[in-house]
């Protein structure tokens, strides 16, 4: 059963209905291809797991991966993450990556700004580590997003086994965090200046954060995360914010055993669409473009356990109803992109991972 939660609104699941698209599989024979990013000169980035950034240039994928991307924690979800030009690239030419690094029993979340060369990385400097270290190479989050005033959010999971550190705000572990583009912490971070708090938090109580995105036009930042055994959730973010994990949740332990009694807490905030059983959501993006006029403001949101993308019709600030689209595509879904030209992007996630464009 699929269930969704929006104040007093309840949507429905809308049939799927075959649209009239092209869809072009641009690239294959990727390892996992995580992360999609758009250059103001028409090149795409797309970054592996393993630790390779790759470059699409012409609609074709370059032989040569790019050289000088940090060193990666290479393991079960550890690897290279996200990949993110800086809003002034075509000026200095910096991007930013997300990737796990660090020992087997001493690793983390990182972001590593670097200016791109042609072909390789310079100057490349980690401006962010969560400061909390963990021996388990589960759920580092990794997802990054630029909002209007030009600071960086990133999504930083619980590490599977510490998700009671998502309600501490002395560790790094199940945060949204938030700094300026050099990584210096921004005076306006709602815990700065608060005894025994991580002055980069932006929200707690998340775990395992794999979409986040930021519409410009409602100036809303979406996230979604999984659950375990059920309860993956789509949340907008708000400075401050508690999203309740562990103490509330639809989910079940993977046992079966019941993780609290709690489906809401007051003083916590409720996803605004929860699906029991779970879809492994990955990647997102809020839809602005020509391309599919109807669907402007909309999310697109994918699926590595349903393996489809989903669009989550929103009228009026409210989710009114769910539409599988592109059954063209049936596969385990990493990352959705909106191109600058309206067309969406989206990466399959196994060893032999393809990036897809779909048009109109």
């Amino acid at each position: 059963m699929k269930r969704w939660i929006l104040a007093l609104v309840a949507p429905v699941m809308i049939a799927a209905v075959p649209a009239p698209v092209t869809v072009t599989t641009v690239a294959s024979g990727l390892d996992h291809p995580w992360g999609v990013a758009f250059l103001p000169d028409s090149r795409v980035l797309v970054t592996e797991r393993n630790g390779q950034l790759r470059v699409i240039a012409g609609g074709k994928l370059q032989t040569q991966a790019v050289a000088g991307v940090p060193a990666v924690y290479f393991r079960n979800q550890g690897g290279l993450f996200d990949v993110l030009p800086h809003p002034n690239f075509a000026a200095n030419r910096l991007i930013y990556l997300s990737y796990a690094g660090g020992p087997s029993d001493a690793n983390a979340t990182h972001i590593a700004r670097a200016r791109l060369d042609g072909d390789r990385l310079s100057e490349v400097k980690v401006i962010f580590r969560t400061h909390t270290l963990k021996s388990t190479p589960n759920h580092y989050g990794g997802r990054m997003a630029w909002l209007d005033d030009g600071t960086l959010t990133m999504t930083v999971g619980d590490g599977f086994d510490y998700r009671e550190q998502a309600q501490k705000l002395d560790s790094g572990l199940g945060k949204i965090i938030r700094i300026r583009d050099d990584g210096s912490i921004p005076g306006d971070n709602p815990f700065v200046g608060k005894a025994g708090a991580r002055p980069e938090i932006w929200s707690y109580g998340h775990r395992n954060q794999q979409g986040l995105a930021f519409d410009p036009v409602t100036r809303r930042l979406y996230e979604h995360e999984h659950g375990p055994r059920g309860g993956d959730e789509v949340n907008i973010i708000v400075k401050g914010g508690n999203y309740g994990w562990p103490v509330a949740t639809h989910g079940r332990d993977y046992s079966g055993a019941s993780i609290s009694p709690f489906k809401t807490y007051k003083g916590m905030i409720d996803g605004v669409v929860i699906w029991v059983p779970s879809i492994a959501p990955s990647g997102l993006a809020v839809y602005r473009g020509a391309m599919f006029p109807g669907w402007n403001g909309d999310l697109l949101v994918g699926a590595l356990v349903d393996k489809n993308v989903r669009r989550i019709d929103i009228e009026d600030g409210k989710v009114v109803g769910e539409q599988p689209v592109f059954p063209q595509i049936k596969a385990r879904i990493r990352d959705i992109r909106v191109a600058p030209d309206g067309a969406i992007w989206v990466t399959t996630d196994d060893e032999n991972g393809k990036v897809y464009r779909i048009s109109r």
